[in-house]
């Protein structure tokens, strides 16, 4: 016998007793009890206060599906082989009619929620797919076998998502239940090949948790020990600490069965109980009566302590464990509800807000731009590398250290400087060249340039080569770096990051083409200017005297209220009048235009009235749906917290109440 018989004996008769005096319950009928329980009914009382609240907390919790959280719950979890009479023990257990058939007719995991209900009219109802739909008593197995049907398809296959039994009635335990398929290895016609793997896999799933209570169902027919739900059983469960087995059909092999039960060869920590399920189209009432005769009046059965025969002893047995389990597990479970609440409200706050607006997208998307470039000015300037520590790729200071190293190796190590090789030959030939008219004392001019162009035009290409490297690993950088601060918008990272690398090429070009200016300056002695920037700016700065004269000349009155600028429209000016001191009108003016001129970088990122950067600023499907599941699995766990916290001072109680 297992831990729980011996020391619990005690609070088993309570239990009894608590069964025994309500009214109607035919199931766990023990008229010879009565009066005890008479005389208990402050005792039942105060057990009823103690252990419904957390029997109810736990119901919640599992109703607000808790454990798709990673909480893991008390639970009966029924196992055992195929046809070892598992939906019979739960019959007799519930007081209702279950699907029955040959072979599996479990074939969804089904979890049974009974409640003892004072109520005379019972209620059933069926949860699955987001239903809840109300069954009558008389067809509740037919409905059970419709749901499966809609939730595992027709046929014989298996499913690994749950149907609901709720079930209110009067004289059934508080019990809390999951019935797993029934364990075979020959698939069946209409059932896959795999159909062993796929059931051992939803049990082991069930049965692995430390919280799990297992009821392991034995047929007395069979050898305990080659049954495949105790070897499943024995893998999570070696000691079988937490394992309860229900010995079935002990009608059909009652010999030797004190002997299997008593021996415990297969580590069954939480004990036997030997029952008698209903046969036939007896009544529960009349199931209980033959199961309490069979145990009077065989010879081989009635050698068998009665403290571990009948339903009704199931019944107690069950109650008691489930309740210890959940007064024992509900501490560590509200430290593991508030862990996964606050580790999700950390994780959403570190996400960026959603974005409802065309504003809220235009400040978002220069937050990213502004930490964008905080983060290349850190990288490519400042030689900051604390936001990327471990990748030295990206550390750019030092890199281009290494670029100008290597390109002045080269450009030492060419040909063209070595000063020494063929000394004067060179020079002499392009003398001779141009030997001419000239006055005494002067190097002809052309000489000097015809040997300054051949040399530069024989090293140019290192300079060139140099410049293309240079910008290659700048446009690395900047694109790992926007990928990085625009990874939760999509489009905004896609248009920013072809924004960015049209304009590294652009700069890569412009930068080549100086390079190769720089080196035919060498060579003509001329020199040239992109006018890009310029152009617009100085076209922009042509305004400046109108616009300084509009707002403070001394020959116009009245003065005007706007000024029509080039570019801008009608724009008013009275609220400028107020700065006496023109200096700094003007200034403020060139920085405008500057401003101006410089922002029309961003067009390719801007769209007509903003709609372009609404676009971009759209968040991929992944972070949407990442968003909402935090937000759903925080109210899950806040709902949750809530629950347990009404009822954590009971478990004080229920521990005093249990010694």
């Amino acid at each position: 016998m297992g831990s729980y018989d011996e020391a619990d004996s005690g609070n088993i008769v309570v239990i009894n007793d608590y069964e025994d005096s309500q009214p109607a319950t035919p199931p766990m009928e023990q008229p010879k009890v009565v009066g005890a329980a008479a005389a208990q009914a402050p005792i039942i009382s105060s057990y009823n206060d103690k252990i419904r609240p957390l029997l109810d907390v736990i119901d919640r919790l599992r109703l607000l599906m808790v454990m798709k959280e990673g909480i893991q719950l008390p639970t009966i979890v029924v196992v055992g082989d195929q046809s070892s009479g598992k939906s019979s023990v739960l019959e007799s257990l519930a007081g209702v009619n279950l699907p029955r058939s040959q072979g599996i007719c479990t074939r969804v995991p089904l979890i049974i929620r009974l409640q003892n209900h004072a109520s005379p009219r019972p209620e059933l109802y069926l949860e699955y797919n987001g239903k809840m739909v109300p069954v009558e008593e008389p067809q509740i197995a037919t409905a059970i076998n419709n749901a499966t049907d809609e939730v595992a398809g027709p046929g014989k296959s298996i499913s690994n998502i749950p149907l609901t039994l709720v079930l209110r009635k009067d004289g059934v335990p508080d019990l809390t239940m999951v019935d797993l398929p029934g364990i075979t290895r020959v698939p069946v016609h209409g059932q896959p090949d795999n159909i062993y793997e796929q059931i051992r896999d939803i049990i082991m799933q069930y049965i692995t948790p430390k919280e799990s209570i297992i009821l392991n169902v034995l047929s007395a027919t069979v050898d305990f020990s080659t049954c495949e739900s105790i070897r499943m059983s024995q893998q999570v469960d070696k000691n079988g600490e937490r394992t309860l087995a229900v010995i079935t059909k002990v009608d059909r092999a009652p010999e030797g069965l004190v002997d299997k039960v008593t021996a415990d060869d297969v580590n069954i920590g939480l004990g036997y109980v030997c029952v008698r399920n209903r046969i036939g189209d007896e009544s529960y009432e009349e199931a209980r009566k033959e199961e309490a005769r069979l145990f009077e009046t065989n010879a081989h059965l009635s050698c068998i302590d009665k403290s571990i025969v009948g339903v009704h002893v199931l019944a107690q047995k069950l109650v008691q464990i489930q309740s210890k389990a959940i007064a024992k597990c509900l501490p560590e479970i509200v430290k593991n509800i508030s862990a996964k609440l606050d580790a999700n409200v950390s994780e959403l706050e570190k996400m960026p807000k959603a974005l409802t607006s065309i504003a809220d997208a235009t400040q978002a998307m220069m937050r990213i731009i502004q930490a964008a470039k905080e983060s290349l000015k850190k990288l490519l300037w400042r030689g900051e590398f604390d936001e990327y520590p471990e990748d030295n790729t990206k550390h750019g200071t030092a890199r281009f250290v290494e670029m100008l190293n290597r390109f002045s190796d080269e450009l030492h190590n060419c040909e063209e400087s070595n000063l020494s090789k063929d000394f004067l030959t060179e020079e002499i030939k392009v003398l001779e060249d141009v030997k001419g008219i000239e006055l005494p004392n002067f190097l002809p001019c052309e000489a000097f340039l015809r040997i300054l162009r051949r040399k530069v035009e024989r090293i140019s290409y290192l300079p060139i080569k140099f410049t293309e490297k240079y910008w290659d690993y700048v446009d690395d950088v900047v694109m790992s770096v926007l990928t990085r601060h625009s990874e939760m918008y999509y489009h905004l990272k896609v248009a920013a990051k072809g924004a960015a690398h049209n304009l590294v090429q652009k700069l890569r070009e412009q930068s080549i083409n100086w390079v190769k200016e720089i080196a035919e300056m060498e060579k003509l002695t001329g020199y040239t200017c992109n006018p890009d920037y310029m152009m617009e700016w100085n076209k922009l700065m042509n305004q400046k005297d109108h616009f300084i004269n509009q707002i403070s000349g001394t020959n116009m009155r009245p003065l005007p209220c706007s000024v029509n600028l080039q570019g801008f429209g009608e724009i008013q000016v009275e609220h400028l009048r107020q700065h006496s001191n023109v200096s700094i009108l003007q200034q403020a003016f060139d920085l405008k235009m500057r401003m101006v001129a410089y922002w029309k970088i961003f067009k390719e990122l801007m769209g007509p009235e903003g709609h372009g950067i609404e676009k971009m600023l759209v968040e991929s499907p992944a972070v949407v749906a990442k968003r909402e599941k935090l937000k759903n699995s925080i109210k899950v766990l806040k709902e949750s917290k809530d629950s347990v916290a009404k009822i954590m001072d009971r478990i004080v109680l229920y521990d005093a109440y249990l010694v």
